[in-house]
């Protein structure tokens, strides 16, 4: 079973969480991230993130990253969004 929890902080404040559960087996890991991704940011009203180097390579050292104003092209009123893989 494959798990990424979604959160989104503000003021070093944790706003909202999810966990989405990913149970095809026959998707590659790289296709469970980015469904995953889409589940949460389904949940949670928001555009896709777009991915930056940064993201790419924290997300490959950690299972972990955020995404800031940086990323998304509409206004956010949050600082960030982190994704987290808790479970493969």
């Amino acid at each position: 079973m494959f798990r990424m929890w979604g959160k989104i902080w503000k003021d070093n404040h944790l706003l909202k969480d999810t966990v989405i559960p990913m149970a095809d087996l026959s998707l590659s890991r790289t296709q469970m991230v980015f469904g995953a991704l889409e589940q949460i940011c389904l949940q949670f009203d928001l555009g896709q993130p777009i991915w930056l180097d940064a993201n790419i390579r924290a997300f490959k050292r950690h299972d972990k990253t955020r995404f800031s104003q940086d990323n998304f092209v509409e206004e956010i009123p949050f600082d960030y969004l982190e994704i987290h893989v808790i479970e493969e």
